[in-house]
């Protein structure tokens, strides 16, 4: 247990370096030497762990959907209703961007990462599991008809799609205030869904 726990500990620190390498520069500029460095850590330390900076690249970004996925789970297992459950979704993820910057321009800048051959089934299996309790959260909505039978990317897309790209934007330095995107984005989404499960409601009937 003693040497899990040391292990883990390791790999903790070389995430935390290779984060603040990413904060340096773009994710496709940082080699695994200059994580080791940044770590202060031997190199067979490295590579017990990480065969290459792929996996470091994809273990972080595993990590950093750890974290924000527990953000959002806690937040919108709280919603009740269609409209709260979109609403708080959004707002959630803004408060998880704006608290963790760091983490999510690395989080953004990491998606031709997260797509490349070999990782992006494996990750995307994870998020699913990670997301299981929101999925569930929501199923019932979906079944009464609240909420439009989408799948989960369907529900990426149309809810965060917009949010996604103001942040982004946001954590380039594009000049996007903050307050308007925690009042407009929120609502945008809900508008956005409301139509959508509008119009499955007329197609029905």
């Amino acid at each position: 247990m003693a040497r899990r726990r040391d292990g883990l500990l390791r790999r903790d620190a070389l995430l935390d370096a290779a984060l603040v390498c990413f904060s340096r520069a773009n994710v496709l500029e940082i080699g695994i030497e200059q994580v080791r460095r940044e770590a202060g850590a031997s190199p067979s330390s490295v590579y017990n762990l990480f065969e290459s900076m792929q996996q470091i690249t994809l273990a972080l970004l595993e990590r950093t959907f750890e974290r924000l996925f527990a953000h959002l789970v806690a937040r919108v297992r709280q919603a009740r209703g269609a409209k709260a459950v979109v609403t708080t979704l959004v707002a959630a993820h803004l408060e998880w961007v704006l608290a963790h910057r760091v983490e999510a321009r690395f989080m953004y800048q990491a998606t031709a990462v997260e797509q490349s051959p070999g990782a992006s089934e494996a990750l995307g299996l994870r998020k699913a599991e990670m997301l299981a309790p929101l999925t569930a959260h929501v199923a019932p909505l979906v079944a009464s008809g609240a909420l439009p039978d989408w799948s989960t990317l369907q529900f990426d897309v149309v809810v965060l799609g917009p949010t996604h790209e103001a942040c982004r934007r946001f954590l380039a330095g594009a000049p996007l205030d903050v307050a308007w995107m925690e009042v407009e984005l929120p609502e945008l989404a809900w508008r956005a869904v409301d139509s959508a499960r509008r119009r499955d409601k007329a197609a029905r009937d």
